[in-house]
């Protein structure tokens, strides 16, 4: 009876849509993770792999069933944060940019791809269409002629799809003297089949040249330009391989090899040495720490890099203590009780928290324009004729263009949209204050100067410790702001290996290596950039933990 109730429960209905569901979720997993792993893909088919393998064990096994709760939380914790750490930390010690993004593999196919124009010559053609819905082909060089071996349908849905993947289509040639019977294609019909017709390699007869393409009007003899050299095998010029990625010039008769140091092909000597023109695409190769010597030891890249390191500390403690004390202020005031209308002012105060922050940055953006911002037309207004009236001419401010003023706007921005929230945390502390402390100063007679230094400040220093903290790391990567305001301008003219601007945080500045270098993209040393924030913001997250957990053992 046991047996037959144990066959019972594997071939229920039940067990079968489990089992059925999870076939084909790591079926279709699979899948996925070969065709991306076929695209030079490892990271991401590997992470899929593992996510998927444990989940299958933790919610078909019986053992794991009280991880079945806590595994979504962990793989989203290991897709979306720890993987994306270990995957910057990789190319952060890889020369990956935008000249340098397929593998070696990659790079020696697309070399094994090019064709040059060898002896044989060019062919002018004509095509010709046939009562059966079919195409001849002729070529001609002087009194040579040759024609397809048999007509072909050059219209074909599967051969014009065949083109749009850039498939090639091998054909035979035969030689002729005479002229098909069929209709010759104008020049209107021939532009409908180029795209075909770019496809086809076409094979001479009783010869080994092969002839592609070459013009509107004409194909020509095409060879392969490389040649694949097998490791442990002599070139021609005496070389003796040592790599599986050595190419041979048919060409030029030279050695093509990867610099495995630089990302690109260059030819070589009879030596192996390497010279001359780096050749793209280039490839990605380890580096080790040279991204991260990198902008030690160039200058142009040291310098910016250490004034935004410096300001980005100076940006983010003077929003924090900026803020914190506007927010204070406005907190305490607005708690007066003798203050009538407070609702009134606390929901004017708070408006700037409930408005996003991208159209009040954009807004601002608008005010401070240098030409037609109503912030400069009412400076203007006023500092002209106090300057004129001095023997002096007033220059308008230039918000956008000057360093210093620049900053000075990304902080009074920043202030706008920092103290509400600030402001809400005091009104809320504000209230946890006994109000014995200050009915036993005002018997004393002291001052409401006093009350703040004394009393409101201690109080509320303590618990808000660790959320200022916390705004010290927000601010530290505050991307949104810059990027809106400012685009990390005005430029550092010093800066020439790597985009920086006087207002860029360390955030914006990995922004710009990563993608707007001149040289292309810079992913490595913006990889690099990125881990050493990570480091910086890690540390003071372990600092905020610490003063939370100090802040409630003394509470």
């Amino acid at each position: 009876m046991e047996l037959s109730s144990v066959q019972n429960t594997k071939l229920s209905p039940k067990a079968c849509l489990k089992w059925a569901v999870v076939v084909f979720i790591v079926l279709v997993n699979l899948y996925a993770d070969i065709k991306m792993y076929m695209n030079g893909d490892i990271a991401y088919p590997l992470l899929d792999l593992v996510l998927v393998g444990v989940g299958v064990y933790v919610f078909v096994s019986k053992k794991m069933y009280a991880q079945r709760y806590a595994f979504p939380s962990v793989a989203g914790m290991t897709a979306f944060i720890i993987f994306p750490l270990i995957y910057t930390l990789w190319i952060s010690f890889t020369n990956y940019s935008g000249a340098h993004v397929m593998s070696v593999d990659s790079a020696m196919a697309f070399h094994l791809q090019k064709t040059y124009k060898s002896e044989g010559g060019d062919f002018a053609y004509k095509i010709y269409a046939l009562e059966d819905g079919t195409y001849e082909l002729v070529l001609s060089q002087g009194d040579k002629s040759y024609m397809l071996e048999k007509p072909f349908d050059f219209t074909d849905k599967t051969v014009v799809a065949n083109a749009a993947l850039g498939k090639t289509l091998d054909l035979n040639l035969v030689a002729t003297s005479s002229q098909p019977s069929g209709k010759l294609l104008p020049m209107k019909a021939l532009m409908s089949l180029r795209n075909v017709l770019k496809t086809c390699i076409l094979h001479v007869p009783e010869s080994s040249v092969k002839l592609s393409m070459s013009g509107l009007r004409q194909f020509s003899a095409q060879s392969e330009k490389f040649t694949r050299l097998i490791k442990g095998e002599k070139a021609e010029n005496g070389y003796e391989v040592d790599s599986k990625y050595a190419l041979w010039d048919n060409e030029s008769k030279q050695l093509f090899l990867p610099n495995m140091d630089t990302g690109f092909y260059q030819y070589a000597d009879g030596h192996g040495v390497l010279s001359g023109e780096e050749y793209a695409p280039g490839f990605k190769v380890n580096v080790g720490f040279k991204n991260y010597i990198k902008f030690l030891s160039n200058e142009s890249i040291r310098m910016p890099f250490l004034q935004i390191f410096v300001w980005t500390v100076c940006f983010s403690a003077i929003t924090v203590f900026g803020t914190l004390a506007i927010g204070m202020i406005l907190a305490c005031l607005v708690q007066w009780e003798f203050l009538r209308f407070r609702g009134i002012y606390r929901v004017f105060l708070i408006l700037p928290y409930a408005v996003p922050s991208f159209i009040s940055i954009l807004v601002f953006k608008g005010l401070f324009n240098q030409n037609f911002g109503e912030l400069n037309m009412f400076v203007n207004a006023i500092m002209g004729p106090i300057y004129s009236a001095f023997g002096s001419q007033w220059t308008p401010i230039e918000w956008f263009t000057s360093p210093w003023p620049a900053r000075a706007m990304i902080l009074m921005v920043n202030a706008w949209l920092g103290y509400p929230y600030m402001m809400l945390l005091c009104m809320g502390l504000l209230k946890s204050i006994p109000d014995d402390l200050y009915e036993a100063t005002s018997i004393e007679g002291a001052s409401p100067w006093v009350n703040l230094r004394y009393i409101t400040l201690p109080l509320l220093i303590r618990p808000l410790a660790p959320l200022l903290i916390a705004s010290f790391a927000f601010n530290f990567n505050n991307f949104v702001l810059i990027q809106l305001l400012t685009g990390g301008g005005p430029d550092i003219i010093e800066a020439t290996q790597a985009p920086a601007g006087y207002t860029d945080l360390l955030v914006s500045f990995t922004y710009r290596i990563a993608f707007e270098g001149g040289k292309g993209n810079d992913y490595g040393l913006a990889a690099a950039v990125a881990a050493m924030i990570f480091v910086m913001v890690g540390l003071l997250s372990l600092v905020q933990l610490r003063l939370a957990k100090n802040s409630q053992m003394q509470g």
